[in-house]
């Protein structure tokens, strides 16, 4: 017996697959408290329909509420309960200046 997958339809995407046949994505929340003061990517729920991100530095994570730091200098709220998917991310790298 052949340890292959079994034979679809065509058309039926594969198990763990999107409606349009691609790999699922995993949201996970890799955030914690223990990241503030990093650089954080951040997706979350803006309205029941729109998700959307954020990248900076993670000022604080208090009564859940997590506040970061843009590029800009603005700083953005976002609630824990919002949270759809995070995860730490290496600082930017150095702008460079013209030769």
């Amino acid at each position: 017996m052949s340890s292959r997958e079994p034979v679809r339809p065509p058309g039926e995407p594969s198990p763990g697959a999107s409606a349009a046949g691609r790999p699922a994505a995993r949201l996970v929340v890799r955030v914690t408290p223990a990241d503030v003061g990093g650089r954080v990517s951040l997706r979350y729920r803006h309205d029941p329909v729109t998700l959307t991100d954020v990248v900076g530095r993670l000022l604080s994570w208090e009564a859940g509420v997590l506040r970061v730091e843009g590029r800009d200098g603005r700083v953005q709220e976002v609630a824990e309960a919002d949270l759809v998917a995070g995860r730490r991310v290496p600082d930017a790298p150095a702008t460079r200046r013209g030769r």
